[in-house]
């Protein structure tokens, strides 16, 4: 039986926001290398170009992992998934007859309903709704660089 209540947030997340709860942080929490992930090349072409859409704005939030590929696909294919069903209504209706003559809501309302939590889930994940932005601060990648550090890595020493 899973745990009740929703996901824990990662510390990085919990730190941003002044740890409301107070609860003990974990200070060994995994830390995946920043990065851009590939994109899979098994997405659809409508999930590929929500890919290209939404990567150089993740990238530009600084939250962006080499770990977050899978989560990101499953956005992305979410995505395309619930374009094909919206043009599907557009098309044929929300509702249609059985061959027995019963009506019925169309399968793409289900679909596209589907497709829009699974979404909406993944884009809270991201930080790409208001309200999942509204308690994050990000740091500035910036402000703590050291200009001998960018300097010797410039030249191929560090």
């Amino acid at each position: 039986m899973g745990k009740r209540g929703p996901p824990p947030k990662p510390t990085g997340i919990r730190l941003i926001e002044g740890n409301p709860s107070k609860r003990p942080l974990n200070k060994r929490e995994p830390k995946p290398p920043s990065g851009r992930p590939a994109c899979p090349r098994w997405l659809t072409l409508e999930a590929k170009r929500e890919w290209r859409r939404i990567l150089p704005i993740l990238e530009k939030m600084n939250i962006l992992t080499l770990a977050d590929r899978a989560a990101l696909a499953a956005y992305c294919q979410a995505y395309a998934r619930w374009r094909e069903a919206e043009e599907a209504i557009q098309k044929y209706g929300l509702i249609g007859k059985t061959p027995s003559g019963y009506v019925q809501q169309l399968p793409y309302v289900t679909i596209a309903n589907k497709s829009l939590q699974i979404i909406r889930a993944f884009a809270s994940d991201f930080g790409l709704s208001p309200s999942s932005r509204s308690g994050l601060v990000v740091e500035d990648p910036e402000k703590d660089k050291n200009p001998f550090e960018e300097w010797k890595r410039g030249r191929g020493s560090g």
